[in-house]
């Protein structure tokens, strides 16, 4: 890795962060674009990051790979306490749909395994349990 010494500090180019933790050059900078990231320095025109922007990156991937947050929601979670809110309500929200998605998951779960389980060899359109299911929702 080519690291560049900037006033003392060991700084990687766009290039070098985006080689070691597999994002494109493009996304930094968008991220950038966005305000969830700023290089600590530049030299001669490119961005230099060093061990705290590393930090930050990483933050945003493990955000953004889980499926935890969004783009806006990080930049909310970033940005902490604003005029117009608050962290917190940015997590308290996701983790309120988190919760419905696992909810509908274990629904999803059960209605399969019974598909599997179920002696027919067309429960769509022979399972009993499946026609009450079916019911059920028109009726709802």
């Amino acid at each position: 890795m080519m690291s560049t010494m900037h006033e003392g500090t060991k700084y990687l180019t766009i290039g070098e962060v985006a080689d070691r933790l597999g994002i494109s050059a493009p996304t930094l900078r968008y991220w950038e674009e966005r305000g969830l990231l700023r290089p600590a320095a530049r030299q001669s025109g490119r961005r230099l990051y060093g061990a705290t922007e590393l930090r930050r990156i990483a933050l945003i991937r493990i955000w953004q790979e889980s499926g935890m947050l969004s783009l806006d929601e990080i930049a909310t979670v970033l940005a902490g306490r604003t005029e117009t809110g608050h962290w917190r309500e940015t997590v308290h929200g996701r983790l309120a749909a988190i919760d419905e998605q696992i909810d509908r998951l274990g629904r999803a779960r059960v209605y399969l395994v019974h598909y599997l389980d179920c002696p027919r060899d067309r429960p769509a359109e022979e399972c009993p349990v499946v026609h009450r299911e079916v019911d059920a929702y028109l009726d709802a």
